[in-house]
């Protein structure tokens, strides 16, 4: 898959493809990404790429030509003229592990990242096909989403991980019905007069898995209890499950 990256810091993007397990990935070309800069596509000698508002107001709007030229030589070089274009914003689709796994299996995408105080709606209303956002806050730029964006695409391409089974059981994977991860535990059994938990130290694998649900299922009752709801309706909860909930309350 490849995915093409318009952006005016480029630069961002050189330590977070070579770093971490994800640079698997990149640099096996499973996830090429090829970088843009609009401003080597905006015109005049100062190769602007920004305005002030129409209106007033404060800070600067991205134009839309320069952004519409660097998408046009993106989209030719991919070879593909109407491949999809993902601009991040706040008032895109909140990013969920349903869209990740989406994009992961898909053939690629160009992401847009914005900066100063937005972009040319029009640039947006004839070129962009999706918009997506991290949460209900505001970055500087799209260039930390491209790259939350693409670390979670990258992950789950096979042998990305050291272990093919480590993203099943990541927090609202589908394989654990929607729900948080567990705590984890490690040596030493203990630590600071904290000892870790008997289940895990049993050797027992039937008691380990249902410790582990439980916490699963404690920690999203807690935390996210929309969770627990959507798993239910889907009736993906057991018995055993509906107890351990009871207990809680």
């Amino acid at each position: 898959m490849r995915f093409d990256v318009l952006t005016l810091f480029p630069e961002l993007f050189a330590p977070f493809l070579a770093s971490g397990v994800t640079r698997r990935a990149f640099e096996s070309g499973q996830v090429e990404v090829v970088l843009w800069n609009p401003r080597d596509h905006a015109e005049g000698n100062y190769r602007r790429v920004d305005d002030r508002p129409f209106g007033g107001g404060p800070g600067m709007v991205m134009m839309a030509q320069p952004l519409s030229a660097c998408l046009d030589a993106a989209l030719a070089a991919r070879g593909e003229p109407d491949a999809p274009v993902i601009l991040f914003s706040p008032q895109g689709e909140r990013l969920r592990h349903e869209i990740v796994e989406h994009w992961a299996a898909a053939s690629g995408a160009v992401l847009v990242c914005g900066r100063y105080e937005g972009i040319d709606q029009r640039f947006i209303d004839t070129r962009v096909t999706h918009q997506l956002s991290l949460g209900d806050f505001v970055l500087s730029g799209g260039e930390v989403a491209a790259m939350a964006l693409l670390d979670a695409v990258a992950r789950l391409q096979p042998g990305v991980l050291g272990d093919a089974d480590s993203h099943v059981q990541d927090s609202f994977n589908p394989a654990l019905d929607g729900l948080l991860d567990c705590p984890h535990y490690t040596r030493p059994e203990q630590w600071r007069g904290l000892a870790a938990p008997a289940p895990l130290m049993s050797g027992n694998h039937a008691q380990i898995e249902r410790w582990r649900r439980d916490q699963r299922l404690l920690a999203t009752a807690q935390k996210r209890p929309e969770l627990v709801e959507a798993a239910r309706a889907a009736g993906r909860l057991t018995p055993a499950d509906e107890t351990t909930l009871k207990k809680k309350l």
